[in-house]
């Protein structure tokens, strides 16, 4: 709808512009009547009120009036005088000699002189020349006019517009709109109906696991307890993600200080990440306060900490730091390894992405960093990603409180 709105904007824009333009060409038109009607009058001298002719053209019904004056100037020696015209007072005048040395200075046979409102046309005689003036105040408040009559004819096509487009985009994603709540609904049903057999079978794997078993049956057990550990991960994650979707849990904010939670987090995987042979190092700066829901930024500070050893490469280093910048808090999870293309960078939040399917179930189900961007967004704040030859960096920026 915005879209289809600056094209509606652009387009009346433009026809306003055109009329505009092509009104005023009009009345320019009218000025310049007036002017070589004027130039062309050899009479000399002045008219009384009643003698004066009145200079007119008429503009569709309309007679329009134009108040003008005649000058015959002789350039060598300087002399000036009026000749005629609805003006009076003029002669040997500061006025004058300032509009006849402006009009003078122009190369132009014809033009305007803005200072004084007046649009002129010379023609030179011979010996002298002849200057005719007329008054654009005229030509100004008839554009002025037209400009206000157009004005609320443009503003009520544009909200004519406007509702027509509101009405007809409600009616034409009425179907998406139904598809996506459905999809959102089906996923957070079918998330929640699979917790509960996929608790009995883990405990079932569990009873297995702990009966005396002989080597080939234990196998099979560890392995059903295992997929099914995977099949719960997934389902929990689904379920996060479709609680965001449908807002069904709304964040409780208060004062989180994010050096505590990153600090908790990095003393959990210290384990995992040594376990997983990758040295595990931080630089937490003190008493950065954020206004936020706790819980979900340690599971953001999770998901970053377990993406970076799960993809960083063998005997490297994880380093998490924490900053406070002027009116931001960043977290940032670095890994070493290879880097990941610029093309496959952007995708790397999208739901069930997978930036090397080669990889197998070590590229875990493609959510994670979905929700990691979900929970940044609720807490108004952003996570991005960058690799290089050097290390793979993903960076959580979001506001301090204030």
């Amino acid at each position: 709808m915005a879209l289809s709105m600056s094209l509606v904007s652009v387009v009346l824009l433009c026809i306003f512009l055109a009329v505009n333009y092509s009104v005023q060409r009009s009345i320019e038109a009218i000025s310049r009547q007036v002017l070589y009607q004027v130039i062309q009058d050899e009479g000399v001298g002045y008219f009384s009120d009643a003698e004066r002719p009145d200079i007119a053209i008429f503009r569709g019904q309309e007679r329009v009036l134009l108040p003008y004056f005649t000058v015959n100037v002789w350039p060598q020696n300087g002399i000036a005088y009026v000749t005629g015209g609805t003006y009076s007072n003029l002669e040997d005048t500061e006025v004058l000699q300032d509009i006849l040395s402006a009009c003078l200075r122009q190369e132009e046979d014809e033009g305007t002189i803005a200072s004084y409102g007046l649009r002129y046309l010379r023609q030179n005689n011979g010996a002298y020349e002849k200057i005719a003036f007329v008054d654009m105040s005229m030509e100004q408040a008839m554009l002025r006019r037209t400009l206000l009559s157009y004005l609320p004819i443009a503003l009520g096509a544009f909200l004519l517009l406007l509702a027509a487009s509101v009405l007809l985009s409600r009616w034409a994603t009425v179907p998406v709109e139904q598809a996506w709540k459905a999809q959102r609904q089906f996923l957070s049903d079918a998330s929640h109906e699979l917790k509960t057999p996929l608790t009995v079978i883990l405990s079932n794997a569990e009873l297995l696991e702990s009966a005396q078993l002989d080597g080939r049956s234990a196998r099979w057990a560890d392995n059903i307890h295992s997929e099914a550990r995977q099949m719960k991960s997934l389902v929990e994650q689904m379920l996060t993600l479709a609680r965001a979707d449908n807002m069904s849990t709304a964040p409780v904010f208060s004062q989180v200080s994010l050096s505590d939670t990153a600090e908790d987090c990095v003393l959990a995987f210290e384990p995992v990440a040594y376990e997983a042979g990758k040295p595990l190092a931080y630089d937490i700066a003190p008493d950065v306060l954020v206004q936020g829901d706790g819980d979900r930024l340690r599971q953001l500070v999770s998901i970053l900490l377990d993406n970076a050893i799960k993809y960083g490469a063998d005997g490297g280093t994880i380093t998490l730091s924490v900053q406070k910048l002027d009116r931001q808090a960043r977290l940032t999870v670095s890994n070493p390894g290879e880097p990941i293309p610029p093309e496959k960078l952007s995708h790397l939040f999208e739901r069930f992405y997978r930036a090397d399917d080669s990889r197998g179930e070590k590229s875990g189900f493609g959510l994670g960093l979905a929700i990691a961007e979900n929970i940044a967004s609720i807490h108004k704040g952003t996570v991005r990603a960058e690799s290089d030859t050097v290390s793979t960096r993903f960076i959580f920026t979001m506001p301090l409180r204030k």
